[in-house]
């Protein structure tokens, strides 16, 4: 690949995996199953090991998760919550060993077994032997406060057991729902005549994250604790698995599964024990966790971005099953990118019930050979939504015709084209088009775009469908009485929603850029072309030349955001959405906006003052490039709390290090100028 080729599929990469990332952790709503999910992450490690400036502060390989939801309080973790590398074959847990014991100088290094729960990850705050807190994981740094939901778990110890607890003390779990209380629940949903949940890991994320935690008391809850993460007024031991004895004794429940194993081998028998015993447990997991039992020599090993180097998830292979093509649909998406879905016979996998698939696109189909009435191989790992792995070709009813895309559009009939060089064909109707209005207007209403709560994609289609919008500027036309009248509404629902709306209209530049749903813009992308230009006409205005200018934005998305501009369509729906919002007055750009031009900085550790997200607008503002990693082209490495170890890195490179009121002092001399 080309180097502008590898910068877009980077930046595309880190959009899906941001997407994905917000879907499962805070919407608790995944489209892909873990597989794609792996497979798009690995892609882009790979992507930005071999091309190390490519990699980006915001890129998901230098955090670990997505950020809280709005709905509850933010509370900051006392230690970060780190995710952990996965390995998917021996040969990878086999890699992982070798690393660790060469980094620790040993031949054989002793390992704490665990079994990895398919739950949420949750934090718990005990002062003087007392529950003060509990928070979901967030983005290891930041999570919710659910204290209250958790509260009504009975497996969670109100006050810890023993004459002497910690007087402070942080421990990490996996909340989760054993399989024979989530068959109870949805049968309970069944008799109600209420929707089913589609597996135990969903349900226990839906019942923690509920805003009455009645709702979460009637759910059948549990924990088990995997590490204790801090502890103040007690000495603890060296070892991991005595300190889940601790635990244990404290009070908590720990998984009665937990082994020690001297060496590698010893960890792959652990790892084969458990597969043959899997169907057995009493709830869902999803592979196996190796630890290095020793603490002293966690903290020699130390991490890198997102995960320790001391631990491992060895998954399970995804779950496959058999099933039947009975039809290829193809629905269409908000940027009229039209997707072919296999519709399949139903099949239980991995304890699911399987009706669908998606095929991708044309060349994914033809590279298959997937067609009506095909015998196929579906994979489902971790997740409601499979994919076809292959197709069982011998077993093809005869003269079944190969499957083509249809050249007009399934929902409006307007004319499909596919770029030169693009695997995705699109429907050239735009925002004419009913899909595509639809996603586009339930985008816009998004959390990361206007963030107008209540507005999803079922009542988008419900008020377009009553004649009430037709575009996103309408939205700020709606009154509460007539929304009232819509089916399932009412006049707490529909006041709720004006208000939402409301409160929309005092938004930011970069939120209206991502809202608007230009395509390959998204968040990273907005917030740049918003530090660029200042302004919204300023962008508008702008050339392809101008529009290159900006970081991280080549010739394929200036391209896009050129035409979204120049549609007449889009220019109408703008105006008038522009009319009813509240944009903030911004300076014209000057000069002063590039002072930080052509230097290059690393964050490490944690900011105290300003938000990660904050500091890369800032120092993007100022003309500055931000990389992941440290380099010979480094010049600044600022350093915070905790800090990796980028900061000795540096150090050997005789980079010049800022701490963060000099780093502060550096950026508020920039602005100035």
């Amino acid at each position: 690949m080309t180097e502008s080729a590898d910068r877009a599929r980077a930046r595309q990469l880190r959009e899906q995996i941001a997407d994905h990332n917000y879907r499962y952790y805070v919407l608790d709503d995944p489209r892909v199953p873990d597989a794609e999910y792996d497979r798009l992450l690995r892609e882009l490690e790979a992507l930005e090991s071999r091309c190390p400036e490519l990699i980006s502060p915001d890129s998901p390989t230098q955090r670990v998760g997505a950020v809280p939801a709005a709905e509850f309080a933010e509370v900051r973790h006392a230690t970060p919550m780190l995710s952990l590398a996965n390995a998917f074959d021996e040969s990878e847990v086999l890699d992982f060993d070798r690393r660790v014991r060469t980094r620790l100088g040993v031949e054989t290094v002793a390992y704490a077994c665990e079994t990895k729960l398919d739950g949420l990850a949750i934090s718990l705050r005990y002062e003087a032997g007392l529950l003060v807190r509990a928070a979901t994981r967030g983005d290891g740094v930041r999570g919710e406060d659910v204290t209250l939901n958790v509260r009504t778990i009975r497996a969670v110890p109100l006050s810890l057991m023993g004459s002497a607890p910690p007087r402070i003390v942080e421990v990490r779990g996996e909340v989760f729902m054993p399989r024979a209380g989530f068959e109870r629940l949805n049968a309970a949903q069944r008799r109600r005549g209420e929707r089913e949940f589609a597996n135990p890991r969903n349900a226990a994320a839906g019942s923690l994250r509920q805003l009455d935690p009645k709702i979460t008391a009637a759910r059948p809850l549990t924990l088990y604790l995997y590490e204790l993460g801090f502890c103040e007024g007690t000495a603890l031991p060296d070892s991991h698995l005595e300190r889940l004895d601790l635990l244990a004794d404290w009070g908590f429940p720990v998984s009665p599964e937990r082994a020690a194993a001297s060496g590698v081998e010893a960890c792959l028998e652990y790892f084969h024990a458990i597969a043959a015993r899997r169907v057995s447990l009493a709830y869902d997991i999803d592979g196996v966790v190796y630890k290095v039992d020793s603490i002293a020599a966690r903290e020699s090993l130390g991490a890198v971005a997102r995960a320790p180097r001391w631990a491992v998830a060895h998954k399970f292979p995804a779950e496959e099953e058999l099933s039947r093509v009975l039809g290829i649909d193809v629905q269409v998406g908000r940027t009229g990118a039209l997707t072919p879905v296999a519709r399949l016979e139903p099949v239980r996998v991995g304890g699911v019930t399987v009706t669908n698939a998606t095929l991708h696109n044309q060349d994914e189909i033809e590279r298959k050979d997937v067609r009506v009435g095909d015998t196929v191989v579906v994979r489902r790992a971790g997740d409601v939504i499979p994919e076809v792995v292959r197709v069982l070709v011998e077993r093809r009813p005869p003269a079944a015709p190969p499957f083509r895309m249809p050249n007009r559009c399934p929902v409006c009939g307007a004319a499909v084209s596919r770029a030169e060089g693009e695997s995705v064909a699109r429907c050239e109707a735009g925002l004419s088009c009913p899909a595509q209005r639809r996603q586009a207007i339930a985008h816009f209403a998004s959390r990361a775009a206007m963030d107008i709560e209540g507005l999803g994609g079922k009542r988008v289609a419900q008020l377009i469908d009553a004649g009430l919008i037709s575009n996103v500027a309408d939205l700020y036309t709606l009154e509460a009485a007539p929304l009232a009248a819509l089916d399932g509404m009412g006049e707490r629902s529909a006041g709720k929603l004006v208000a939402a709306i409301e409160r929309s209209r005092d938004t930011s530049l970069a939120r209206l850029l991502y809202a608007l749903g230009i395509r390959e813009v998204g968040v990273a992308t907005a917030t740049a072309l918003a530090a660029h230009f200042g302004s919204f006409e300023a962008l508008r205005n702008a050339d392809q030349a101008a529009l290159e200018q900006v970081p991280d934005v080549g010739p394929i998305v200036a391209r896009h955001i050129r035409a979204f501009f120049a549609d007449p369509g889009n220019g109408a729906v703008i105006d008038s959405l522009l009319d009813r919002l509240k944009l903030p007055a911004t300076p014209t750009v000057v000069e002063s906006r590039q002072a930080l031009a052509g230097r290059s900085f690393v964050l490490t550790g944690t900011l105290t003052g300003m938000s990660r997200d904050e500091a890369r607008i800032r120092l993007t503002a100022l003309g500055a490039r931000l990389s992941g990693s440290v380099s010979k082209r480094t010049d600044y490495v600022v350093v915070g709390e905790r800090p990796g170890s980028k900061r000795e890195k540096a150090l050997a490179l005789g980079i010049e290090l800022l701490d963060e009121a000099r780093f502060v002092a550096l950026i508020e001399a920039a602005e100035a100028q």
